[in-house]
């Protein structure tokens, strides 16, 4: 199963006319789940002919406007629009307290459903997936997101092959899968000597942060990393304001082993130049991408 990532907004604090504040959408199966919400996000939807209104859940980094000024607008579209299911909404210390504030602001007449989650560590568990919550250094409460899938049982297809089973026979193989043994003709057949287990894919999503131990765990092995590259260089400057900067996102992905590495959270001041930024990450990390606006990739 795949999983797709939209990147919906990719600039840093200050929008661009081509970058809008920091959104991705991971949908996965049934998911649709959206990661930052910043200004404008809900029109970025309608651009990138996404439904809001399939959103399942909402996990936020922190609560510097960059990441959630997106949010009063998109809860009062879906209290506008009948949003039928109930929004799941994740975040670090005080989110309860905050998203409480914005309805009451914005949208006092709520209309949809809600629950909030104040998390950390491995937060939730699905019979396909798993988030877990790893805290960052950037001044205020923060996370960064692992969103990893479970392993699954495959069949093996050149061990099936030779067995030789009928079509009628081929309807129970799905319970080899299941970790069940199946009787085929009197025979069985045990899942442990047909099936493999396939990895399950990871993403990481490491937003505001400076340099910190945490940030290699997040990346540690993943299929697909989002790192934040506020700064093209100037360590002291990424310092000061607690960010990255491009050469130190780079080399938290080549450490961790990241298969593939996305840049995100552009500065403006790099606003025509993000080719040069990709050469210059793919000299540490060649599989590296400079994300931009409505880009998808699937993992």
């Amino acid at each position: 199963m795949k999983i797709s990532v939209t990147f919906l907004g990719t600039s840093s604090a200050v929008p661009t006319a081509e970058r809008s504040p920091t959104a991705i959408l991971l949908k996965y199966k049934q998911e649709n789940i959206l990661i930052d919400c910043g200004e404008g996000t809900q029109r970025q939807f309608r651009k990138a002919k996404l439904n809001p209104y399939k959103l399942t859940k909402i996990l936020i980094t922190h609560w510097h406007g960059d990441h959630v000024l997106g949010l009063p607008g998109l809860f009062q579209t879906l209290a506008l629009n009948n949003y039928k299911k109930t929004l799941e909404i994740y975040g670090p210390k005080a989110t309860k307290k905050f998203i409480k504030e914005i309805f009451k602001v914005f949208v006092p007449d709520k209309k949809i459903k809600i629950k909030v989650h104040e998390v950390k560590n491995k937060f939730l568990k699905t019979p396909d997936f798993e988030i877990t919550a790893v805290p960052l250094e950037h001044g205020t409460p923060t996370l960064g997101y692992i969103f990893e899938e479970k392993p699954k049982l495959r069949i093996d297809k050149n061990k099936l092959k030779k067995l030789k089973i009928s079509q009628k026979g081929k309807t129970k193989l799905s319970q080899l899968t299941k970790g069940k043994d199946i009787k085929i003709n009197n025979k069985i057949i045990k899942s442990k000597n047909i099936t493999y287990q396939q990895a399950g894919k990871k993403i990481s999503f490491i937003f505001d942060t400076k340099l910190c131990p945490n940030a290699n765990k997040l990346a540690k092995n993943s299929d697909l990393a989002i790192i934040e590259s506020t700064l093209k260089d100037n360590n002291q400057l990424a310092k000061n304001y607690k960010h990255l900067t491009l050469t130190q996102a780079a080399q938290i992905a080549k450490k961790a082993k990241v298969k593939k590495l996305i840049l995100t959270h552009i500065s403006q001041r790099y606003e025509y130049k993000s080719k040069t930024l990709e050469n210059k990450a793919k000299k540490i990390c060649p599989n590296t991408k400079v994300a931009k606006d409505f880009m998808v990739v699937e993992v």
